[in-house]
């Protein structure tokens, strides 16, 4: 049930049969439903996300009231509103299953029990936190200076992956796009 997150630490460390037992015990394994929200804005990030399968976003609601997707997270890959988990603030995004997923659960006060159980386990962490912030940096650089046409031919290549599985809405709204606009640009390009 957790293998898919061992695997992903294996790649950084090898993890032995009793600490996997010990990391298993304050693991929960959660399978939600598109548009399931798990963390709500207005709330503090108290839980981090590993995704088996399926898509998760992170969006937030503009001032005119339309929903803004900041980034979409797939397998292998952790989510959160970290400066709310770490930082125990309150956030103004939320999370949010942009189709059916399955996805792993830690929960911060069981990640601290964590961090005193096995000391490399937070040094692992941290190296992973790090790592993701700066492919979220790299893949927003990625669509900077692009006009409209090219961020969705650049998402199409680089989130390929991603761009099957969500809504034409969902794909329009994180590039900055109207959904007519979005329409009309893959009516062209193909």
């Amino acid at each position: 049930m957790f293998e898919p997150l061992f695997n992903y630490f294996e790649l950084l460390q090898k993890i032995t049969s009793e600490d996997k037992n010990i990391i298993s015990q304050n693991l929960e394994y959660r399978t939600v439903k598109e548009g399931e929200i798990l963390l709500e804005e207005g709330k503090i990030a108290n839980e981090i996300f590993f995704v088996c399968k399926g898509v998760l976003k992170i969006a937030t609601i503009s001032a005119k009231g339309n929903e803004v997707i900041h980034f979409f997270f797939s397998e292998d890959q952790f989510c959160t509103i970290l400066k709310s988990f770490t930082e125990n603030t309150i956030t103004t995004d939320r999370i949010q299953a942009a189709c059916d997923a399955e996805v792993i659960v830690l929960q911060k006060n069981k990640l601290l029990s964590l961090y005193n159980s096995l000391p490399y386990f937070e040094n692992m962490l941290d190296t992973i936190f790090q790592q993701a912030l700066l492919n979220k940096v790299e893949l927003r650089n990625f669509y900077l200076g692009a006009d409209a046409t090219s961020r969705y031919q650049k998402f199409i290549v680089r989130q390929s992956n991603i761009a099957s599985r969500v809504s034409q809405t969902d794909i329009a709204s994180y590039l900055g796009i109207a959904k007519q606009s979005l329409s009309r640009i893959k009516k062209n390009a193909f």
